[in-house]
């Protein structure tokens, strides 16, 4: 298979994984893992203590989001790094022989 025609299919399947869930259930609340967690472990017992508070409470759902981001595309530049650096030594090995 022809790599254009690889990616192309990759990208239009990475499309319709994120659109099929908005498309299909168009009014549901899309909650994160901790707010649900949160609800679980309450219901399953009352009288829970949480044992650590956040250190830094952000000051609103936008700069969560935002930190959220921010930590999303360092760990992706970090992997997009170490990849392409192992992709550039397997290169290099490649060319020496």
């Amino acid at each position: 298979m022809k790599l254009w025609l690889k990616n192309t299919l990759l990208i239009l399947t990475t499309i319709l994984i994120c659109l099929v869930p908005l498309l299909v259930l168009n009014n549901s609340a899309f909650e994160g893992a901790d707010g649900l967690a949160e609800e679980a472990i309450i219901e399953v017992n009352p009288d829970y203590e949480v044992w650590f508070e956040p250190i830094i409470e952000p000051a609103s759902g936008e700069i969560e989001s935002l930190l959220f981001a921010l930590q999303a595309a360092i760990g992706a530049g970090v992997i997009g790094y170490i990849i392409g650096n192992m992709v550039g030594r397997h290169k290099k090995e490649k060319d020496v022989e």
